[in-house]
């Protein structure tokens, strides 16, 4: 085995550039990319910064449309007032430059800390000096932002995460319709888990029956896309407790609720269809307390239009609950915004059905409603309660975009 002297290892380049192929098409026209970018640059005019340094999923995709795959190593984007350039490892060599709006520097293995360098590098590049530096602290770890302080001593850390994600909350036109497939994609995974639902299937059986058709569905409307994140979270008896319970190896028997939650992922963009089922009829409380959250639900979706205050929301839909006597049983707020997001990535915090939340609705803006109740094991009707859809908020009212049924007249599935 041959080794490579420490002092060969020394002369290797710290950086490179690696423009290998041609730039594929993205997932939204360089209008579109500009306008982000530029308001982007805004925020930094406003604070006043040089320069921008993002390095969470959510900031580099929607300034760049690149979504990387951490794996240990650590990617950001460098905003300027004139142009932008992503950081990305060695190991992914041409992709990212391809799949990204902007330029590319790739840095390498060989020495610790290459990354921090690599930016502080593409900022010299483009003869800039900062003294005010645009970060999300929001993301950045606590020994990520020492490093990067350690690369600009003297300089300022500003963060910028709360004014992008107030940007990111008003979707665009292209946004919405990239969002809007999702939606229909969601319907169609629905409709596949539907029908393989039976009597001995498992959890993740169905789970995977739902992810392949939104998989290919996906394909077929995105054919230049990266084909990746799409699934699905199926359950069944007591694992409907939780609505972010993975599939297991449970089977299915009769008389069952059931979750359906499909989740088809384009380019990072998050769409989400939710259901209580049931397989064979459901007994007296179970349908009582189906339908009760079925009645919250509807009122929420018409509670949703521009000019309403999230935590308004909220408090109407409470009443419902308190009227049954099923407010302690709600797990979580009544919906959120959608767009660059993932169960790893990117939530829209400023933009949530919550009790402590005062953003107005907007036109542009793309919201859930999805009430959850919870009834322990043991008690009648036990079982986790969901239905979700999405609703995007327009100038006198808001369209649902999501079109499969919801209710017992729906989702009964014969045993």
């Amino acid at each position: 085995m041959t080794t490579i002297p420490a002092s060969s290892i020394a002369e290797l380049e710290r950086t490179k550039v690696l423009h290998n192929g041609e730039k594929v098409s993205l997932t939204f026209s360089d209008a579109e990319m500009e306008r982000r970018l530029n308001g982007l640059r805004k925020i930094m005019e406003d604070k006043g910064l040089e320069a921008t340094v993002l390095t969470s999923y959510h900031g580099i995709k929607y300034y760049s449309d690149f979504l990387f795959t951490t794996f240990g190593r650590a990617y950001a984007l460098v905003v300027t007032p004139q142009d932008s350039v992503s950081v990305t490892a060695n190991i992914d060599a041409g992709m990212p430059w391809r799949r990204s709006y902007g330029d590319n520097l790739v840095y390498t293995d060989w020495k610790r800390d290459n990354y921090q360098f690599a930016i502080a590098e593409a900022l010299a590049q483009r003869a800039i000096t900062p003294k005010r530096l645009g970060i999300e602290s929001d993301f950045l770890t606590l020994d990520q932002h020492a490093k990067l302080q350690a690369q600009f001593p003297g300089v300022e850390l500003v963060d910028i995460s709360k004014e992008a994600m107030r940007q990111r909350m008003i979707k665009s036109a292209e946004e919405i319709e990239v969002i809007k497939h999702g939606a229909r994609i969601g319907d169609l995974g629905g409709e596949a888990i539907k029908a393989a639902i039976r009597e001995g299937i498992t959890e993740y059986e169905v789970a995977l029956i739902g992810t392949e058709a939104m998989t290919h569905e996906i394909a077929r409307t995105f054919p230049d896309s990266e084909i990746r994140d799409t699934w699905v979270w199926f359950q069944s008896g007591i694992n409907t407790d939780g609505a972010h319970n993975w599939a297991t190896t449970r089977k299915l028997q009769k008389g069952d609720i059931l979750s359906l939650n499909c989740f088809p992922m384009t380019s990072g963009y998050y769409t989400a269809l939710e259901r209580t089922m049931f397989l064979g009829q459901p007994d007296e409380r179970s349908l009582e307390l189906w339908n009760i959250n079925v009645e919250v639900h509807r009122a929420g979706l018409e509670l949703i239009k521009p000019g309403a205050v999230c935590k308004d929301i909220s408090a109407e839909l409470n009443e419902i609950y308190i009227g049954y006597g099923l407010l302690p049983n709600r797990t979580f707020g009544y919906g959120h915004s959608f767009g660059v997001l993932s169960h790893y990535y990117g939530r829209e915090a400023g933009l949530e059905l919550r009790e402590d939340i005062d953003t107005v609705l907007e036109p542009g803006m793309v919201v859930s409603m999805e009430p959850m109740i919870t009834v322990m094991d043991g008690e009648p009707g036990a079982g986790g309660y969901r239905e979700h859809d999405i609703l995007v908020v327009g100038e006198d009212g808001a369209e649902n975009i999501t079109k499969f049924g919801f209710g017992p007249e729906h989702n009964i599935i014969d045993a």
